[in-house]
């Protein structure tokens, strides 16, 4: 990650030419060496909560190494998505191509495997305490819910406990007796928020959100479509993937 922490305006946009690259066509991306984020944790923030909450609260979710595994264990296909928790194009991902993910996840044709990011902490984001949180929503069965509000309510300025807390407020069960927030409180898991950025360095990415279907990326015609979810469903249909 030495070389995304030292770009600068011209590293800027390497990466960002790297990732549309990588994306299939896709014109912007989440990489390194970005703005810092707002002094302000509450700037521009405001909570919001999936408007297909319902759907998300039946997926099972768990972790698998340095991943979280959305879906049926049996499922015939596995789609792996990189994201970060601050950047602004994941979450336009999450509002778009994600939910048709889920909704294929739903219906059993396919499961999702969560690569969480945190390289965006380098600029003061709050990426690696958001990832802890993502963690510890899955031992609350909540994980699939937890993440749509969380990039629904992404705030402008950097996540902080208090915003992951309230975040949270909006998913039913997740706070419960206390255990969430001691999570959050104490990053339980921050170990596994390295696991984490280790499984993403691993696959050699320079930036979010990326989309692989099987291992492979979407064909470059189709890639450009995680932004928008009938194309992505429609590209994905395509491969064999859903009715």
């Amino acid at each position: 990650m030495a070389r995304i922490r030292k770009a600068g305006r011209a590293g800027r946009a390497v990466v960002a030419v790297a990732v549309a690259a990588l994306l299939g066509g896709a014109v912007a991306g989440c990489g390194g060496g970005g703005a810092d984020a707002e002094a302000d944790p509450d700037a521009a923030f405001a909570v919001r909560t999936s408007p297909f909450a319902d759907r998300l609260a039946k997926l099972p979710a768990r972790v698998e190494g340095g991943t979280v595994v959305v879906g049926a264990t049996d499922a015939p296909h596995t789609v792996r998505v990189l994201v970060d928790p601050h950047c602004g194009y994941c979450a336009k991902f999450e509002r778009t191509g994600g939910e048709a993910l889920l909704k294929l996840a739903g219906d059993g044709g396919l499961k999702v495997e969560y690569v969480l990011a945190s390289f965006l902490d380098e600029r003061g984001s709050g990426s690696g305490i958001a990832v802890n949180a993502l963690r510890a929503s899955v031992d609350k069965g909540k994980f699939a819910e937890y993440q749509a509000a969380l990039f629904a309510s992404q705030p402008k300025g950097r996540f902080t406990d208090e915003l992951l807390l309230r975040i949270a407020d909006g998913v039913p069960g997740l706070r419960g007796a206390g255990d969430f927030d001691k999570a959050v409180a104490e990053q339980t898991y921050k170990a596994w928020v390295g696991e984490a950025a280790e499984a993403f360095r691993a696959t050699g990415a320079r930036g979010t959100p990326q989309v692989l279907l099987d291992g492979k990326p979407l064909p470059a015609r189709a890639a450009g479509s995680i932004f928008d979810g009938a194309a992505l469903a429609a590209a994905l249909k395509e491969a064999g993937v859903g009715g």
